[in-house]
């Protein structure tokens, strides 16, 4: 009698994040500079407080799979978050895609940045037919199901947030430094300022107090900066303890001086300076 084996998993026979390729033909993804340092510093600021480094997955630029119905269908964020989820595939690889279905958990928080001729495709602004892949906007907002997106524009320093309400992204104001993200508790917004040596405006995480989150370069110059202050402070405090025991031997000195004058007076006086008590 023949036996029948157990239908395979899909992880099994489905395409994986190695294999799966491109939706289109010819799509060579080379971002500009702008996105590969404005993804860099969102990588390297975005540091949730209540998730362990390693339970926190970014990517920028990365083909994102989203449908098990067209495998090939993909879109690549130009930065995304997902949180809860182990920051190496199989805990010891670094993803070459992410594939939705395999991974089991949706980006949290997706940016897109504007690039001329990209704006309705972010936007949700461009039309298709049910045989071609959805654009960006409804990806994000009706299957990937991202509670935050944003949108900036570097050419009129313009952002623009969206949050996930009813199943539909509505605008979020931009208050005080930009908005915040509660599930994360962390805020993202523009800030004026030098990286890569370039001053401009730039996407950046902050904290409750609103400070904006160090990279790990700024990290260590302040680190170094901590140390100097607190040499130089140890040092202020070893030479105000040099003066202060200086002074106080002076002072001692002094009344020694003085003790031994009063006792040369007594004794040319006749008087014998022991037996004073």
């Amino acid at each position: 009698m023949t036996q029948i084996s157990p239908p395979l998993s899909p992880r099994q026979t489905l395409p994986t994040m190695y294999d799966l390729s491109s939706e289109e033909i010819g799509d060579a993804g080379v971002p500009d500079e702008f996105h590969v340092f404005q993804p860099e510093l969102l990588r390297q600021t975005f540091r949730p407080p209540a998730y362990d480094p390693q339970e926190v997955f970014v990517a920028a630029d990365l083909n994102l799979y989203y449908d098990l119905r067209q495998p090939q269908w993909y879109k690549r964020p130009d930065w995304f978050a997902v949180l809860g989820l182990p920051r190496l595939y199989d805990k010891t690889e670094l993803r070459l895609s992410y594939v939705r279905w395999q991974e089991g958990v949706d980006p949290f928080v997706v940016v897109e940045l504007l690039s001329p001729g990209t704006e309705k495709e972010d936007l949700g602004q461009t039309l298709r037919d049910a045989s071609q892949p959805p654009n960006k906007w409804t990806v994000y907002e009706q299957i990937l199901k991202a509670p935050y997106y944003f949108v900036y524009d570097r050419y009129s320093d313009t952002l623009q947030a969206f949050g996930l309400m009813m199943s539909r992204y509505q605008p979020l104001p931009i208050e005080g430094q930009g908005v915040w993200l509660p599930e994360a508790q962390l805020g993202l917004g523009l800030w004026q300022g030098r990286y890569q040596g370039i001053e401009r405006r730039w996407l950046r995480w902050y904290d409750k107090a609103g400070n904006w989150l160090p990279t790990p370069e700024e990290a260590e110059r302040q680190q170094v900066e901590e140390e100097r202050l607190r040499a130089e402070a140890e040092k202020q405090r070893a030479e105000k303890e040099r003066l202060r025991a200086e002074a106080e031997k002076q002072r001692a000195d002094s009344a020694e001086a003085e003790l031994q004058r009063l006792r040369r007076l007594l004794a040319e006086a006749g008087v014998n300076p022991e037996s004073i008590s």
